[in-house]
């Protein structure tokens, strides 16, 4: 996100655990306000249009018509801005918003972050002592490894309850810049923890709940005139497009022009967008700071007029990163470009505001040169204006007035967190059925490694300040008495002196539980990794550990991105292997619960784990999804990657075992095509049967053409558990270039031991089994589709014929 945040952001463990409070920040002011906004109980601010508070400045609100609630929002909007001047307009364009105090108009702060709850990362939120912490929710990989739609949308709700009430308070704003949904190309991607993993379909549907979860307010989620439909909290899908090279031996986002083809570019970067926007409606969409294919993105204006705007039909206002701009002149310098040129050029295609001060200094020469007009910068206020207005700026909303103190680190929201890290946990390995461990037979634990007693390593970044963090050795010393050994001083590990405490100490326990991974020292935010390793000596320690341990060993590991355990998983020595991301502030519980069976594990891997020479394979730099077979490349992603991997894509165990029957399905579709749809041409390869109508053009397809089956989940062991059931396609045989399998639903269905449940899924094939092809087109094949369940659980054919 910003640049000038990044180092701020890498050395997270100090903001995370800061209570530092900033009583003199302000949010909601105006220069005329006789009065601070933010007092030490709560907040003098009610809403800009409030007649009260007009009197208080001397202004008498019936004579502005942009407060006018009989009105729509874009006469309002429009009323507004038309009474601005042209500074007055420019000061408005700046993440901070100076208002107009000759208007009755209040400051505004546009930049706060809720990637995973309400965080201190950006101006417009803070903690003091009345409102100390929020409720940090797991990173978005942990969650999304839960492959549970209802509570993405779930945290969603709770961040959105927690951010009302602090807005309440004077201590938060009204705009998230949440949440990150550029898919994982790369392993070493130092961002993996932020997004929710490498399938843009998994990827766009956790957008889709986690925006409705924060934006919706009940009973008008479906608005005739979706500008006018209210907000709850604006949310904003990030970073558009073609962002994930960090820093990665030197090249640098700043610097980074990303060659993509418009292949990948529909069928991987921007699915997730038109997702967030089109199923979502997001009201808010951030561009990236790398080019792509030479242009800045937020000076492309086929990428957000076009795209964004025109295509998708977007109901809100287009961000820049910050300093995006700034960025574009001094470290891109495309086209030579001055600040006016910058300004101009980002407005013309679409950026309405910025993430910075490059508006604020400079778009007013830009129009005093002729170099834009005034009426585009009209056209991005009016987007604005709109939003603020949905969100009850201007009038406020009712229904949130009561929500307060009591709202923020509530025990409904404790406990959902917690739940999130359960339902997050991957169990990787579990030989024997070692776990869980039980309570009578298990009465001491050696715990073991840099993680055990780990604290903001479990938050993550873009964190604020919890409401509690239990750490690992507190979650398991609930269940049984704990001797602590760290065996390494830190995540490095460089120091092997340690280890020989831990073995000692595993060699008297009736368990052992190490806990290693990495943290943001490792893959974060402006730092990509170089390898896939663990760091330093803790593979010796885990070894050895294992090695002379007295009862069973379990590895609990923390990361974002795989790590390469090949030694782990085929050490007979260690029994289990529990991946739990970073789990948020009730990490240690929710590891505990699932280590001792109070939770039966049912998260799948959101990422393919792959072995360590992958990152000798290609470099990071290097776009293309599909091999490069001149080069040596292989593939990325589980669509498009063949190899063998440590864990593939939707890797998970669980403590029982479920097995699939299908109920019933539908075999064929006979799509019948009118005189204005044609056949479309695909490639095929050599020696493979072409049909007569390869495929036809989903943008032709106007039948609702659906698909649909259902399949009985039986839980055939002694343990009540959770199952995820993932559908794949795998597009008829014989078309070139295509993927080898992706994900087109997924449904996680809780069964009691010995019980079954049938689970539904409807597809509309148009959609669902689409290719993209080299041209870019969208089309679907004619053929045989192959339906699978699971890791090949159960298959069967889906024939589409065109007639």
């Amino acid at each position: 996100m910003a640049k000038i945040l990044c180092s701020f952001i890498f050395l997270c463990a100090c903001f995370v655990l800061s209570t530092g409070a900033r009583v003199n920040h302000r949010i909601l002011s105006s220069s005329t306000l006789d009065h601070d906004d933010a007092t030490p109980t709560g907040s003098n601010f009610t809403f800009v249009c409030d007649p009260a508070r007009y009197a208080s400045l001397g202004l008498d609100v019936s004579n502005f018509a942009f407060c006018d609630t009989s009105l729509s929002y874009e006469v309002r909007a429009m009323d507004l801005v038309n009474q601005m001047t042209l500074n007055e307009k420019v000061l408005q364009l700046g993440n901070k918003a100076y208002g107009v105090p000759r208007l009755g108009l209040a400051e505004y702060q546009w930049w706060s972050e809720a990637l995973h709850g309400v965080s201190n990362v950006g101006p417009g939120t803070f903690f003091d002592d009345l409102i100390p912490g929020s409720t940090s929710f797991p990173t978005v990989i942990t969650t999304a490894a839960a492959f549970n739609e209802s509570l993405w949308k779930a945290i969603g709700q709770a961040v959105s309850t927690e951010a009302r009430a602090m807005y309440n308070l004077g201590r938060a704003g009204l705009t998230y810049w949440s949440p990150n949904i550029n898919v994982v190309r790369d392993p070493r991607w130092g961002r993996a923890m932020e997004t929710p993993g490498e399938d843009p379909y998994l990827v766009g549907r956790y957008a889709v709940n986690y925006v409705r979860g924060l934006q919706d307010v009940e009973g008008s989620e479906n608005y005739t005139d979706p500008n006018s439909r209210p907000l709850k909290v604006s949310s904003c899908c990030k970073h558009y497009a073609a962002y994930d090279v960090d820093n990665w031996k030197g090249v640098e986002r700043y610097t980074f022009d990303a060659r993509v083809s418009e292949q990948d570019m529909v069928e991987t970067f921007l699915r997730p967008f038109q997702m967030c926007v089109k199923d979502g409606d997001v009201s808010s969409v951030m561009c990236s700071y790398n080019r792509v294919n030479g242009i800045p993105t937020c000076a492309d204006p086929k990428l957000l007029n076009q795209t964004i705007r025109g295509d998708w039909d977007l109901h809100g206002y287009i961000v820049s990163d910050c300093d995006s701009l700034q960025v574009m002149v001094e470290n891109h310098k495309w086209l030579g470009d001055t600040k006016e040129d910058a300004v101009a050029q980002a407005l013309k295609a679409g950026l309405d505001l910025d993430c910075g001060a490059y508006y604020t200094e400079n778009v007013e020469a830009a129009v005093r040169q002729g170099k834009v007009r005034e009426a585009d910068i009209d056209k991005s206020l009016n987007f604005l204006y709109v939003v603020l207005m949905r969100l009850g700026f201007f009038d406020g909303i009712p229904q949130y007035n009561s929500f307060g103190k009591n709202d923020v680190c509530s025990k409904e929201n404790i406990e959902l967190a917690t739940e999130a890290a359960r339902e997050g946990a991957v169990l990787l390995k579990n030989e024997n059925d070692s776990l869980p461990l039980s309570i009578e037979k298990v009465k001491t634990l050696a715990v073991i490694g840099p993680h055990s007693n780990a604290t903001s390593a479990m938050i993550g970044n873009y964190a604020g300040i919890p409401c509690q963090i239990i750490t690992p050795i507190e979650g398991l010393s609930k269940y049984a008495k704990v001797d602590y050994q760290m065996g390494c001083s830190d995540i490095a590990c460089k120091d092997e002196s340690f280890i020989f405490p831990a073995m000692e100490s595993a060699k008297k326990a009736d368990a052992t539980i190490i806990l290693a991974g990495i943290d943001l020292s490792i893959e974060a935010e402006s730092l990509d990794r170089d390898d896939l390793l663990l760091p330093g000596y803790q593979t010796q320690l885990i070894n050895q550990v294992a090695s002379v341990s007295n009862g069973p060993v379990v590895l609990v590991l923390m990361s974002a991105g795989g790590v390469d355990i090949s030694f782990a998983k085929s050490n007979g020595d260690i029994k289990s292997i529990l991946w739990v991301g970073y789990p948020g502030e009730e990490g240690g519980n929710a590891i505990a619960d699932v280590i001792f069976g109070k939770y039966n594990p049912g998260g799948r891997l959101p990422l393919t784990w792959h072995e360590a020479d992958y990152v000798d394979m290609l470099p990071m730099t290097s776009m293309p999804l599909r091999p490069i077979d001149s080069l040596g490349y292989p593939g990325r992603t589980y669509k498009f990657f063949n190899g063998s991997t440590v864990y593939p894509f939707g890797h998970g165990l669980s403590y029982t075992q479920f097995t699939y029957k299908l109920t019933s399905t539908i075999r064929s579709l006979d799509i019948k095509l009118d005189k204005y749809q044609y056949c479309h041409d695909l490639g095929y390869k050599n020696d493979s049967f072409k049909p007569s109508c390869p495929a036809i053009r989903v943008d032709d397809s106007q039948y609702n053409d659906q698909f649909e089956f259902e399949v009985e989940v039986l839980n055939a062991g002694a343990k009540d558990g959770s199952e995820v059931v993932i559908v794949y396609a795998k597009p008829p045989e014989g078309i070139d270039a295509t993927y080898i399998k992706q994900v087109i639903g997924f449904k996680r269905v809780f069964v009691p031991a010995g019980g079954s449940e049938k689970v539904k899924f409807e597809f509309n094939a148009s959609k669902s089994l689409q290719v993209v092809d080299f041209n870019a087109y969208s089309v679907l094949p004619s053929g045989g589709h192959t339906i699978m369940l699971g890791d090949d659980i159960i298959s069967f054919s889906v024939q589409i014929r065109f007639c």
